[in-house]
């Protein structure tokens, strides 16, 4: 059986269980509370976050060394990059849009008093750009303070990237502890179905049946803020800038969109993607080879609009209040963290855990959604893959015209 297949047994027993749990008495669900349901769970969180700090930056490292030759780093590579960077930016506007909008997270549902965190509060947006370079990088990695990790770790790809081979030792260390931490993400990925199945049983036993509109409203609020990047941001970028038929172009790409959503990885996904893209669409295979890979890397729009939506929602529940600043710095966060993030099942989470610390809501608040993340882990992926499609197929058909004029002049 599947990890998919067990996570949702786990999802739909974690639901069963909990609703049981709370029609018992209130002494009774505690003591199974504490000394069963709440410390898997919390194993399985802190087994998450033992990987944030080292997988942010080793990973965040190589996505930027991965421009490849200082010579890709020209037209084509800048172009790549903005795209990604403005479609990331649309993304995590339209998952905070969508979130206050419908407000999926309510306060008073779920027992959060049980839950300590020491509440902070973001600073002035001014002081959090100066802050964004790290006067001391090895301090930042022992505090946490994500920004800055992101920040030396771009530096230190830009420079393995630029000396190339006089580096190449350093860069294949960064490589093999990538490989270790991917290693590990899929050991602690198959303990989730037991992590999922603790945590929603905990929330839901304490919340009852009114912890399940929450939760189901949570996913729809991802669901369409998915639909809704496809069908417009990307939908116009093809129509607008590849002066190219939408429908056409999601029915070519249709193959690699379905085996994204079955492994719930773009980079597994990755040869079929670039496969597609070059038959069904026509993307020059050079493009093809250096965007999309570049974007299985550095492009998750789908990721980026679950990172928002969970933390307004997790906000929401907390009854905490998010301001402009806050707003400000989960789109700055989330997009650099998109560099970094790890084209497979399960590092959405790791991600979500920083934007979480950037505007100081509790990372426990994950529990709340993880028994349902690995549906929308499914369904985010096909949408990151369309987006590295899009990207390539663009700039493709740019270049096609440029050199058809040149030859026509």
């Amino acid at each position: 059986m599947g990890l998919t297949k067990k996570i949702l047994i786990a999802l739909v027993a974690g639901v069963i269980v909990g609703i049981g749990l709370s029609y018992i008495p209130t002494n009774i669900f505690t003591a199974i509370n504490t000394y069963l349901l709440d410390p898997v769970g919390q194993i399985f969180i802190n087994l998450i976050m033992m990987l944030v700090v080292p997988i942010v930056f080793v990973s965040i490292v190589l996505g930027t060394s991965g421009l490849g030759d200082p010579a890709k780093l020209g037209k084509i590579g800048i172009q790549t990059v903005s795209f990604f960077l403005v479609t990331t930016a649309i993304a995590l506007a339209i998952g905070i849009s969508l979130a206050f909008l419908l407000q999926p997270g309510q306060p008073g549902v779920f027992n959060t008093e049980a839950i300590e965190y020491e509440e902070q509060s973001a600073p002035p947006i001014m002081e959090t750009i100066i802050n964004i370079i790290p006067d001391n990088p090895i301090a930042s990695m022992a505090t946490g303070d994500m920004l800055q990790i992101i920040a030396f770790a771009i530096f230190i790809g830009i420079g393995l990237a630029f000396l190339g081979e006089k580096t190449a030792g350093i860069h294949r260390l960064f490589e093999q502890a990538n490989e270790l931490f991917m290693w590990l993400i899929q050991v602690i990925m198959k303990t989730a179905p037991y992590g999922a199945f603790a945590l929603i049983a905990s929330a839901i036993g304490d919340a009852g049946l009114r912890g399940i509109g929450p939760m189901a409203m949570y996913m729809i609020t991802v669901i369409l803020g998915l639909i809704l990047h496809a069908a417009i941001t990307y939908s116009l970028a093809i129509w607008g800038l590849g002066k190219a038929n939408p429908i056409k172009f999601f029915k070519g790409f249709f193959p690699a969109i379905s085996l994204g959503f079955s492994t719930s990885s773009s980079n597994a996904t990755l040869p079929v993607s670039m496969k597609t893209a070059q038959e069904n669409l026509g993307v020059k295979k050079e493009i093809s080879s250096f965007v999309q890979p570049l974007g299985a890397t550095i492009n998750m729009d789908g990721t980026a609009i679950m990172q928002a939506v969970a933390t307004v929602f997790i906000a929401q529940v907390y009854a905490e209040t998010l301001g402009f600043t806050d707003i400000i710095l989960i789109i700055l966060t989330a997009t650099l963290a998109s560099i970094g993030t790890a084209g497979v099942p399960g590092v959405g989470l790791i991600m979500l855990a920083m934007v979480l610390n950037a505007v100081g809501l509790p990372v426990e608040g994950i529990g709340l959604i993880i028994g349902v993340d690995r549906i929308l882990d499914m369904l985010r992926t096909s949408l990151n893959i369309t987006g590295d499609a899009a990207c390539a197929f663009i700039i493709s058909e740019r270049e096609q015209r440029k050199e058809l004029k040149v030859k026509n002049a």
